[in-house]
């Protein structure tokens, strides 16, 4: 049979297309007459039907083969019968029970559905049930395949023919607009609901967080990757960009929040790196699973996501918000240089360097969600020289010295500051969060200040300008420096410094290179 990953299910044409369903009053002449690919609204003027468990799709690229049709089903529950309409774009999915049907169709209201990159349309059907051909016996044996390794069985052959069209299990990830962290365990969290997940390496490359995550089956590898290329995360940020790597092994050594052998549990934790505390462990196993197995798959895994980033911090630091920063430089750091560059990622609250131990700080950000971004982004950076630690503080907040108590300036209050960047909900910087790079974008530039005045600016902070780039209006511009430490000196240093006319420069970290 060619095309194996093109699977031929209850595929029929013209006229005896109504013929396979047994609702008499069809009413879906406006599908079977002319032959509208679906963007024709004339001839599709659909009824809103009562929820079915048969779901109509429309809008399906050309080359969508059934098994992509299915992927979209199978989070929600099992799949029982597919129709596909190849001359019209259209299919018809029958999940096994209503309910999976209405998750489903809830669930794609709010996060569009994609195939091939394309988007889907999904609304219920008139039929409440689909009638196939018996005789059909390839679509019996895909979905029988599919409900094998949905529940856990092995794949028969015809399954591995049916979804395994990629050999590898190994998914590359890629996070965008990563506007709140994604940590491994968010990760293990989601992609463990379509197989057994071995192992993940997550690292930052071109600027932009990326895992590896390895499946014990490449047949869940292709269902994960069917399921959640192009989705959500968290609401409107954090999309999953999946492809299969090239690699069939991943070769851990630790296990720290960096990378995961969950088949080793006995490997170090690595140099200078923490290893996960139990605490959080326990925190993820205690609710997030809960979490997962009262919901359906997909919404459910969304949700745990969301969750998981306050339910890691909820096991070790109550739900606050407190960073520990250690190995400072205590020559040269002060609060204000920490409530800048912490600033990046969040809403600094309080800054104390400690008092007995001047090498190390407590920074209060304003929530959870916004410690644990500025902990992944900064944790490892060098600052003044030195590789900075950021770990979860056990405080819930940063208390103020006592009143008339001088404390040399060592804690300042930062909550009123206008100089915080996310104040505004919906604000644009939500979505300009990056790594620490050797690039920094630069906004808020007066119209007489050149080129020459800004490389000189950024050279007096102690780096190398190595490029620069105005954008066309000229109050944004893109400056690298050499090197990742003295861009982030630059943004300590100029960001908020004031250019003339009370005109203050806006530093941040960019995504692009120049």
């Amino acid at each position: 049979m060619d095309g194996i990953s093109d699977v031929a299910v209850g595929v029929k044409r013209g006229s005896e297309e109504l013929s396979m369903y047994n609702s008499p009053n069809s009413g879906m002449s406006s599908i079977s007459d002319g032959t509208s690919n679906g963007s024709d609204s004339k001839k599709l003027r659909v009824e809103e039907a009562p929820p079915s468990r048969v779901l109509h799709i429309r809008k399906l690229p050309n080359e969508a083969s059934e098994t992509e049709v299915i992927a979209l089903g199978l989070p929600f529950g099992k799949v029982t019968n597919i129709l596909t309409l190849k001359g019209k774009n259209q299919a018809f999915l029958e999940m096994g029970t209503e309910e999976a049907a209405i998750t489903m169709v809830n669930y794609y209201t709010t996060v569009t559905p994609h195939v091939r990159n394309v988007p889907v349309f999904i609304q219920y059907s008139n039929h409440k049930e689909l009638k196939t051909d018996a005789g059909n016996q390839r679509t019996q044996a895909v979905l029988q395949a599919v409900s094998a390794v949905q529940s856990g069985g092995s794949p028969s052959s015809d399954v591995q023919e049916a979804l395994a069209a990629a050999s590898s299990p190994v998914l590359r990830i890629i996070i965008d607009n990563m506007f709140y962290p994604v940590t491994l365990d968010v990760l293990q969290q989601i992609f463990s609901k379509f197989g057994t997940v071995m192992k993940i390496i997550t690292f930052t490359k071109n600027n932009q967080f990326q895992a590896l995550l390895q499946f014990s089956d490449p047949v869940n590898a292709q269902q994960a990757k069917l399921a959640l290329d192009g989705q959500n995360i968290y609401n409107s940020c954090c999309t999953l960009r999946i492809d299969f790597s090239k690699l069939v092994n991943l070769n851990v050594k630790y296990n720290n929040d960096k990378s995961r052998d969950y088949t080793r549990p006995e490997l170090p934790a690595g140099d200078g790196q923490p290893s996960i505390e139990s605490t959080v462990a326990a925190a993820f196993s205690k609710d997030s699973n809960s979490l997962l197995g009262a919901l359906n798959p997909l919404s459910a895994a969304a949700a745990a996501a969301a969750a998981a980033g306050r339910v890691a911090l909820a096991g070790q630091a109550g739900s606050s918000g407190v960073l520990l920063v250690s190995n400072l430089n205590e020559e040269m750091v002060t609060p204000q240089s920490l409530f800048t560059l912490f600033g990046v990622y969040g809403d600094v609250q309080r800054v104390k360097i400690l008092y007995n131990k001047k090498d190390s700080a407590l920074i209060q950000m304003s929530d959870a969600n916004q410690a644990q971004l500025a902990m992944s982004h900064l944790n490892g950076q060098k600052m003044y020289g030195k590789i900075i630690r950021v770990t979860l503080s056990k405080h819930q907040t940063v208390a103020l010295p006592r009143d008339g108590l001088d404390d040399q300036g060592l804690t300042k209050d930062y909550a009123n500051s206008p100089l915080h960047r996310f104040k505004k909900p919906g604000s644009k910087n939500f979505q300009n969060i990056f790594p620490p790079s050797a690039t920094l974008h630069l906004s808020n530039i007066p119209q007489d200040v050149s080129e020459e005045d800004l490389r000189l600016l950024f050279s007096n902070t102690g780096g190398t300008v190595k490029a620069f780039k105005f954008f066309q209006d000229r109050k944004m511009a893109l400056i690298q420096m050499s090197t990742v430490e003295e861009a982030t000196q630059g943004l300590i240093d100029l960001h908020n410094y004031n250019m003339g006319g009370n005109q203050h420069l806006r530093v941040s970290f960019s995504k692009s290179t120049i």
